[in-house]
């Protein structure tokens, strides 16, 4: 497609993005919009130095890559660089959503529609507490176009679109809020789903009314999927993504291949195949995405790596480079990632603890030695049951003993797609799954 110049690797990724937002609150029209944004990386490497440019002029691509060239010093060795062999050099067309499910085909009064239905169905205005409400519809259509002089030619595409609602309650003087975002990858997908709003809605309305104060301590903690979800991500996916690794040894050690690093229970996988949230069947480096398994029944056995860190570490791409758009260059990232499903009802679970917490739903979480989740909805286990609703503040703790102390892993396995990134300052759509598990003890205040 391109002139690229002799004894110098060069790529190229394009990118067409589709967006519309539409949104409403108390009523009002706060957003609507519909627009479209192309750009492209281009980027040569000497063996030495890189030079990287990114443009939104789509007709002028070839002016760049001569320009960068005119830049470098020539290498005829420049294909036997070790992160170069690491490239892909595939041919591929993968083209899923240009047909009736484009969602570029919704037209803004249909996003209206949907959205002003949600309103209609989910807010209650016999409930004095709601003060405020919130709905909104947006979705964005990727089209993404990798060549490099490799001889890789890949085009393949991506969409996704939501609608979310958010209610800001007032009770006994306390201002709270709540929100619920459905996902999809097709419009269909996000019609006749206004019960799983109410109930979030009706939920936290029983948790703000009547949840007391945890007393802090020592705690079994049964979590349930989205929480396991998030668990999983932050507190083990990050580790597994090998640039942190690349120039410590320490961390290299203490996160070998083949060591024993959490319950046999515990079975760990990021798959960019999936049709997700964090689909990309080829990565930003013209690698085809995999199955990686990051850790089989309890014991390390692989890493998520770009060109860079495979070269560096000794071990195979897994087709994991990623960028949050052209404009940035790519970094290894996770795409969609998840604990598998174990063999134990949810009701067994809970019913194995005699005096524990049963977390709902978290905020955000942070992992790396140790991890952080900041819940908005918990309960208090009794005797096997799920009792009154206690507000905690924040669940911490090792994530090497908490691999370890997990004891029990559900067969209610979910993914949740309405997930986002940020690492090294850029933000990638991902997917996180899991089921319910219980941890033998973590520390809730």
């Amino acid at each position: 497609m391109y002139n690229f110049p002799k004894n110098l690797f060069t790529d190229v990724r394009i990118e067409r993005h589709s967006f519309m937002d539409f949104s409403i609150k108390d009523g009002e029209a706060t957003r609507s919009g519909k627009y479209d944004e192309n750009g492209a990386f281009i980027k040569i490497f000497d063996g030495e130095m890189q030079y990287t440019t990114c443009t939104n002029d789509l007709q002028n691509i070839q002016r760049e890559i001569d320009n960068l060239a005119a830049l470098a010093k020539e290498n005829k060795d420049i294909y036997s660089d070790p992160v170069i062999k690491n490239f892909g050099d595939s041919k591929a067309e993968i083209l899923k959503y240009d047909g009736d499910e484009d969602i570029r085909k919704i037209s803004p009064e249909q996003a209206e529609a949907l959205v002003r239905g949600y309103i209609d169905s989910c807010y209650d205005s016999r409930v004095t507490e709601i003060k405020s409400c919130c709905a909104g519809y947006s979705a964005q259509h990727t089209i993404k176009e990798y060549y490099s002089s490799k001889g890789a030619s890949v085009k393949q595409d991506m969409q996704r679109c939501k609608v979310y609602m958010s209610f800001d309650f007032s009770v006994k003087d306390t201002p709270s809020s709540v929100w619920k975002t459905l996902q999809g990858m097709t419009f269909d997908s996000l019609l006749n789903r206004e019960k799983e709003i109410t109930l979030e809605r009706d939920r936290y309305l029983d948790y703000a009314r009547n949840a007391v104060d945890v007393a802090p301590g020592e705690y079994t903690c049964v979590l349930a999927p989205s929480v396991t979800a998030l668990f999983t991500h932050e507190s083990f996916g990050h580790k597994s993504e090998s640039d942190y690794m690349m120039n410590d040894k320490t961390l290299q050690q203490e996160w070998e291949m083949g060591k024993k690093v959490g319950s046999e229970k515990v079975t760990i996988c990021d798959n960019g195949l999936l049709d997700n949230n964090g689909y990309v069947p080829f990565d930003d480096e013209g690698n085809r995405a995999e199955a990686t398994y990051l850790i089989k029944n309890g014991v390390l056995t692989g890493r998520l790596h770009d060109s860079k860190s495979a070269t560096a570490l000794g071990e195979k791409v897994t087709g994991n480079s990623r960028s949050q758009s052209y404009e940035y260059s790519p970094m290894v990232r996770m795409t969609n990632t998840f604990m598998e499903k174990g063999s134990d009802s949810p009701e067994d679970i809970i019913k194995g603890v005699k005096d524990g917490i049963y977390v709902y739903g978290v905020n955000y979480g942070t992992g790396c030695g140790t991890f952080t989740m900041q819940p908005y909805l918990c309960y208090r286990i009794r005797d096997g049951k799920i009792a009154e609703p206690v507000r905690v503040n924040v669940i911490t703790g090792s994530v090497f003993k908490a691999l370890f102390d997990i004891d029990a892993v559900g067969d209610d396995f979910e993914i949740f797609d309405a997930f986002t990134c940020g690492k090294g300052g850029q933000t990638v759509h991902v997917s996180t799954g899991g089921a319910t598990i219980r941890v033998k003890s973590l520390t809730v205040n």
